[in-house]
């Protein structure tokens, strides 16, 4: 048979033999808004434990919009549009409306590429459209320490707005449980040195820092009291299928109104599956999210619990832009020297992670339940050492010989990758 898993802008077959007892795990088929438009105006005019939009922005005088950077396919050319204009008609000015692309440390968008994010070249027209750099310490503004110590400062632009809005998707996220809502603002536009804290081994190793956990992670509750500490904040939560088609959208209170949401995703990315499996083949979901192995991890720790020990995961990833950052690569390089108990070892103590080491240090997960395999045509060269697990060039090859090498013809495809998160649940 043959199966497509998500890879860069298109999808990538694979043949998997008849004869081989193949598991397709994907999201069951979530209700599509018919309207998207009217869905969101309505939103707009009914959120969640806030006034509407129009009413609670009359006689502000600034609004800062947040937005997820390139990473994430949100319908930015819908979601935007609409909101800017609610603003215009509530009677801010258009030099007084701010759209903050939340990069957290992350480059910027430029360019083409903003454009891309951005989705709508009228809102690029009329409203400023500018890059949160984590790094710059006058751009942000103290706002307290939470109950775990992490001192805790914002981009000034989101702080000092009258309305302040976060705009993401809500899907499934192997450190913060889900993605969006507060996760936007804190670490989206947080400084160098609160973003470090939030990803130190103090966290990172919590075993409830995890996909779809939200009681018990020390992320999410570090998010909670940073929204209390800001004074809250407005929140437009979406959900996409595996189409990127709008399947949920509210709007209101940002911890209500994502908590909402959460529940709504859980229904469909969240799995049960009755059996573990030697051979578990996914991927990193596709563009944009696999334009860098950085990213590649969450393909790989997504499908964990469905994972035997000592299995094989299987992960296609187009990285399209190479590794990821030069403190990525400068942690990929200490992975290989050390070794990963080394690695692990060398960042218990710190009270803050060096940047970007902490995608490292999840990449300890997989290789500790079992072999990590990777099909990638966009790592070259010495990139191709830096990702410190087996690259392969043929993915029929290398699930053949992994079903041959386990004996057990039972194999788990995962074609939407980190977006679902498959669950075992062993039959009663």
């Amino acid at each position: 048979m043959r199966v497509e898993l998500n890879y860069g802008t298109g999808k990538l077959p694979v043949e998997l033999a008849d004869s081989w007892r193949v598991s397709v795990i994907a999201k069951r088929p979530m209700p599509l808004l018919a309207d998207p438009t009217a869905a969101l105006e309505a939103a707009l005019a009914a959120p969640h434990r806030a006034p509407p939009l129009w009413q609670a922005a009359r006689g502000a005088t600034s609004a800062c919009i947040l937005i997820c950077d390139i990473t994430r396919p949100v319908p930015n050319g819908l979601i935007l549009p609409l909101l800017v204009r609610a603003l215009l008609d509530a009677g801010l000015a258009a030099k007084r409306i701010k759209v903050l692309v939340a990069t957290g440390l992350h480059r910027p968008n430029e360019g083409a590429e903003l454009a891309e994010v951005v989705g709508d070249p009228w809102v690029l027209d009329t409203v400023e459209v500018a890059n949160h750099f984590a790094r710059d310490d006058a751009a942000h503004v103290d706002v307290g320490t939470t109950s775990r110590g992490t001192v805790v400062r914002l981009d000034r632009r989101f702080i000092d707005a009258d309305i302040r809005i976060a705009t993401g998707l809500v899907e499934p996220h192997f450190m913060a449980g889900y993605s969006g809502g507060r996760k936007v603002i804190a670490p989206g536009i947080a400084h160098r040195d609160t973003i470090t804290t939030f990803h130190s081994a103090r966290f990172m190793e919590d075993p409830c820092a995890a996909n779809c956990v939200l009681d018990g992670n020390p992320l999410h509750q570090d998010q909670l009291e940073i929204m209390a500490m800001i004074g809250g904040a407005l929140a437009l939560n979406a959900v996409i299928d595996e189409q990127r088609r709008l399947a949920f959208v509210n709007f209101g209170e940002v911890v209500e109104s994502h908590l909402r949401a959460v529940e709504f995703t859980r229904a469909y990315a969240e799995v049960a599956v009755p059996e573990r499996f030697q051979t578990v083949v996914t991927s990193a979901a596709g563009y944009p999210l696999d334009k860098t192995y950085y990213q590649t991890v969450k393909g790989m720790v997504g499908p964990l619990d469905i994972l035997s020990p000592g299995g094989d995961l299987i992960v296609a990833s187009a990285c399209s832009d190479g590794i990821g950052s030069a403190d990525y690569v400068a942690a990929q390089r200490r992975l290989l020297a050390r070794g990963p108990e080394g690695f692990l070892a060398d960042i218990k103590g710190k009270s803050h992670a060096d940047i970007d080491e902490w995608q490292t240090e999840m990449q300890l997960k997989p290789m500790r339940q079992g072999t990590v395999y990777l099909y990638s045509d966009g790592l070259t060269g010495s990139d191709r050492d830096l990702t410190g697990v087996r690259m392969v060039d043929a993915l029929d090859e290398v699930i053949a010989a992994s079903v041959a090498r386990g004996g057990d013809n039972r194999v788990a495809v995962v074609p939407e990758g980190p977006y679902v998160v498959p669950r075992y649940q062993p039959a009663t």
